[in-house]
């Protein structure tokens, strides 16, 4: 790329202890097929900084690198968004491999159809782990709660999320950047919506997200997602769907059915086997592999119980209780330089 002319795409990372995955995710920039980007890599007060990598990525990749304080993310992305020179500013997480015709795809995209905000899936790549694959599939599947992130399937309209997201400068001069809290992406997806700006899924716009290396660190992931609906529901009352309350719901109605399966009958245990057998059937199909196909199980299990449980924790204590965190201080941004 020309380094005296202005980059069409500004690539914001916030990065926080994640040396490999850094130099993972600017190998697959540095073969991009088209490099109309700048990269921008901000380290947000890590232990084990990357500075070293982004440097030795820069030529191929146009990247730069940003040390700051430990703030949190959010804070990490609007120094991004602060220093950056492009026409639309992308979003990434440290853990994601981008495919070598990405910035190609979404240069034709949006020359055929401008839009002020885009988002793209994700996928799992055949070198990750079978658990990272498993976790890919809870994840993404219309059996689990894929259904609830937005996609071309789902049970909700689009909502881009900050693995894979881009909005123009105009978008961020009228809204401002993101807010520290759970879920920081949807908020910002929201307040992009309500400005009246334009969305759009481009669905061969996807990157390879690594996701969690295990299933525990999977559980407090999604739990932590389960609770921020709540958060999200304060911020924005009428959000909360309908479609948003089924892992609560399953977590309830499962507990029930074990329940009465151990002191009634095992014949109530039938609807949880179905859906399991579904779930086994679904992933193998969708990856060809026993051993994965198996791992889809608990990590289809932990994805709904995490979910279900958090979004339950959080109604109970914010909404029953009221004894939530205060919402206007849990949004309040700051933007840190």
């Amino acid at each position: 790329m020309d380094q005296t002319k202005t980059p069409r795409f500004s690539i914001i990372v916030p990065v926080y202890n994640r040396r490999d995955e850094v130099e993972d995710l600017l190998r697959s920039l540095s073969s991009q097929t088209v490099k109309n980007f700048e990269t921008i890599i901000v380290e947000d007060g890590s232990t084990d900084p990357c500075e070293d990598i982004v440097r030795r990525y820069a030529p191929d990749s146009n990247s730069r690198y940003i040390g700051r304080r430990n703030e949190g993310r959010s804070y990490a992305r609007n120094a991004g968004i602060d220093d950056a020179s492009g026409e639309y500013l992308v979003f990434f997480d440290s853990d994601c491999v981008i495919p070598d015709n990405y910035f190609e795809i979404l240069s034709d995209s949006l020359d055929k159809r401008y839009v002020d905000c885009f988002g793209g899936p994700d996928s799992a790549h055949e070198s990750f782990t079978a658990v990272q694959r498993a976790i890919n599939f809870a994840m993404t599947s219309f059996l689990t709660t894929g259904g609830i992130r937005g996609g071309k399937r789902s049970l909700e309209k689009f909502t881009p999320r900050s693995f894979n997201m881009g909005f123009s400068r105009k978008v961020a001069e009228r809204i401002g950047g993101f807010r520290e809290m759970f879920s920081e992406d949807i908020d910002i997806s929201t307040r992009i919506k309500e400005a009246g700006f334009t969305i759009a899924l481009i669905p061969e716009a996807k990157v390879w997200h690594k996701r969690r290396v295990d299933f525990r660190k999977f559980f407090r992931q999604v739990h932590v997602f389960g609770m921020s609906r709540i958060t999200l529901k304060e911020l924005y009352p009428g959000s909360l769907k309908v479609v948003h309350t089924l892992p609560a719901v399953a977590v309830v109605i499962g507990v029930m059915l074990l329940l009465l399966g151990i002191f009634v009958s095992p014949w109530w245990l039938l609807p949880i086997g179905v859906y399991f057998a579904a779930i086994l059937i679904a992933a193998y199909v969708s990856t060809r592999s026993v051993r994965i196909a198996v791992l889809s199980l608990p990590a289809s299990f932990i994805q709904i119980a995490g979910y279900g449980t958090g979004f339950l924790r959080a109604w109970f204590t914010n909404i029953v209780l009221g004894r939530g965190r205060d919402v206007s201080r849990e949004i309040s941004m700051r933007r840190g330089k």
